[in-house]
């Protein structure tokens, strides 16, 4: 029995572990908000900084914090007053001139701590000059050095100021379309099972296949909504992304309805595996061909990267790759029930 039910013991004990662990581990400290946000050269200022995560009052005397231009060029904190855990005020001797050839430029904040490492809010602040003298403003702004910067908790998953702790959704939206996808991609192959064979297992197991991955697919939209409205303002926001997602789930409904249609089961069965086919063949230029020719707010889609550095750090590939396993294996288990009882009740309208 054991030796039978080996992967969906694994199933279960991988979602535990992507549950335990993909709640539970905190995310790295960052930078909330900076107030003000466009600064004078030549002036005094004071940064209200309002951290996420962050133990500035354990590490007081030891915070350091700098302003940074391209390249090489900082300026350090002329002083760091720490009001609580989650807020610190900084003060900077602005140099009078930049090391600019442009009146406006951005730069870059880094705050450094022994408890919560090195904290980069990038090119979150604009800096203006009233007139432009290169030579002096590289004088000014090259006194100052970073030295070596803190490394911080270890196991924390990135902090991204638009995500927060909706990072977390990663470890279900995305592998619940991994699911979605080898469901598909496995009734396929029983389709033409069928249509080779004409066996009836092989049309059972396909519709047990389509239901399940049907489920997740639905289950995938709803979780990318949810999240979608954390960072995007609304459930549905147009993306292309989303309009394929339901074009895609249509024709799969469709699926459904075609099987519905039709009285003789060997009929049934035989449009069913064609139309499967063609369903698949339309599911991959939707998801991944499609929103790649035009603008996406998803990444991995309209230029944008997929799982690189930006989405997934080596923590959260730790939670994620098991969390697609366990989601698949759930979903072909989720799948084998569903044939059984497909079974069962076949046997009982044969008695």
């Amino acid at each position: 029995m054991i030796r039978q039910s080996w992967w969906k013991i694994l199933a279960v004990v991988i979602l535990v572990y992507t549950f335990l662990a993909g709640l539970l581990i905190p995310l790295k400290p960052g930078i909330a908000e900076v107030t003000p946000r466009a600064l004078q050269a030549g002036k005094e200022v004071e940064l209200t900084v309002t951290g996420y995560n962050s133990y500035y009052s354990k590490a007081k005397n030891e915070l350091r914090a700098w302003l940074k231009l391209e390249g090489d060029v900082v300026l350090k904190a002329a002083r760091i007053e720490v009001v609580n855990d989650r807020t610190m005020k900084l003060h900077f001797n602005l140099p009078q001139y930049l090391p600019s050839e442009s009146k406006d430029d951005a730069c870059s904040l880094i705050l450094d701590s022994p408890i919560d490492g090195a904290i980069v809010l990038p090119e979150g602040i604009a800096l203006t000059q009233d007139s432009v003298n290169l030579l002096e403003g590289k004088k000014l702004w090259s006194v100052d050095k970073m030295d070596q910067l803190n490394a911080g908790p270890k196991l924390t998953f990135p902090y991204r100021s638009v995500l927060y702790e909706t990072i977390r959704n990663q470890y279900f939206h995305v592998p619940l379309w991994f699911a979605m996808i080898f469901l598909f991609m496995f009734s396929v192959n029983f389709s033409f099972r069928y249509l080779r064979k004409y066996d009836p297992d092989a049309d059972q197991r396909t519709l047990a296949l389509n239901r399940a991955g049907f489920v997740f697919g639905l289950l995938g939209t709803v979780t990318g909504a949810i999240w979608a409205k954390y960072t995007w303002g609304a459930f549905w926001s147009w993306d292309v992304k989303q309009n394929m997602t339901a074009v895609a789930l249509l024709i799969y409904s469709a699926y459904f309805i075609l099987r519905g249609a039709f009285q003789d089961e060997e009929k049934k069965a035989r449009l069913s595996a064609v139309y499967n086919i063609f369903a698949f063949a339309a599911l991959i230029p939707l998801l991944f061909v499609i929103p790649r020719m035009t603008d996406s707010l998803h990444p991995g889609n309209g230029g944008n990267p997929a799982f690189g550095g930006e989405d997934l750090d080596n923590t959260m590939r730790m939670v994620f790759y098991p969390a697609g396993i366990g989601w698949t294996l759930l979903g072909f288990w989720v799948a084998s029930v569903a044939y059984r009882v497909e079974k069962l009740q076949q046997k009982l309208l044969d008695a």
